[in-house]
């Protein structure tokens, strides 16, 4: 039992790897075309994707001793950081649809993006990338920049292995009583530090405490950065226990959930502990995991 328990792992993680690698007739989750029929919080939080199920015929030669994938892909091959000086910033325009927070990926889709908010933490963050090493899971790490710029070397190793690194302001405030001038210093401030350290500028943004205002969003949507909100919060931040985290996100996850949890802003050890179970409960469901493209 054991065996084949480990084997369906391994194939939905497989499955899920092929599939954040655009295989052929596939659009990404993340793709810019937002849909006008979205079905979250808000419209055009919806994105569309044709995904293979998760759960489908494993490949015959997919066997239990199959090495774990590693969350790593090809376009991250080698260090980020080796081209962190030589990449110029370059910032998309964005169209009205995607200036508007996503809160869902496509619910039609039994995949899951889990993210990971406001490190980088020297404790609790190398325990979340073994944690997601092991699973082969890619997820968004949303970085406060003050916590950052103390802590490159894990900015660098968490892009390193392949993860999507975004924007979470460099202070953690409430941006909705701050300036426009004010707003652009938290958050181009931010993107130019994750830049300089890992070569790659930031294109996704989440405001702190998920609260965006109308300035807040212009500057998102001048910097260059879409907005992420999340569908399942377990309140993990608050320290509710580990079973209460575990039983949030095992009962309100559904196909095309966004997940938040923090790595950072305390003790997150009941967040780790909970991830070690609600991970591969997820993947032994026939989910798999997705992130925005590197």
């Amino acid at each position: 039992m054991t065996t084949r328990i480990t084997s369906r792992r391994l194939l939905l993680v497989a499955a899920g790897m092929s599939l954040l690698g655009a295989a052929a007739g596939c659009k990404s989750p993340w793709s810019n075309d937002a849909a006008s029929s979205s079905t979250g919080p808000e419209a055009g939080a919806g994105l569309h994707e044709v995904l293979v199920p998760a759960g489908g015929s494993p490949s015959p030669s997919a066997s239990s001793s199959s090495p774990v994938p590693s969350p790593v892909p090809p376009s991250a091959a080698g260090s980020a950081s080796a081209s962190a000086s030589s990449v110029q910033p370059v910032r998309k325009t964005l169209s009205e649809a995607e200036s508007k927070p996503v809160y869902e990926l496509d619910p039609a889709q039994r995949v899951v993006a889990l993210t990971i908010d406001d490190g980088p933490d020297p404790k609790y963050t190398p325990a979340v990338l073994d944690l997601l090493h092991q699973h082969g899971i890619r997820a968004t790490f949303f970085l406060i920049g003050e916590n950052a710029v103390e802590h490159t070397a894990l900015v660098r190793e968490i892009a390193d292995r392949g993860h999507h690194i975004a924007n979470h302001t460099w202070t953690h405030p409430d941006l909705r009583h701050m300036s426009e001038s004010a707003v652009r210093d938290e958050l181009e401030r931010t993107s130019d530090l994750l830049q300089r350290t890992t070569g790659r500028l930031p294109t996704w943004f989440r405001s702190p405490g998920g609260d965006w205002s109308p300035v807040s969003l212009k500057v998102a949507a001048d910097l260059g950065l879409r907005n992420m909100g999340w569908s399942v919060d377990p309140r993990d931040w608050s320290r509710p226990g580990t079973p209460a985290i575990i039983d949030t996100i095992l009962k309100d996850v559904r196909p095309g959930s966004i997940v938040l949890n923090h790595d950072g802003g305390g003790d997150r050890s009941q967040t780790v502990a909970a991830l070690k179970t609600y991970l591969p409960a997820l993947i032994d469901s026939g989910y798999v995991f997705t992130a925005p493209p590197n």
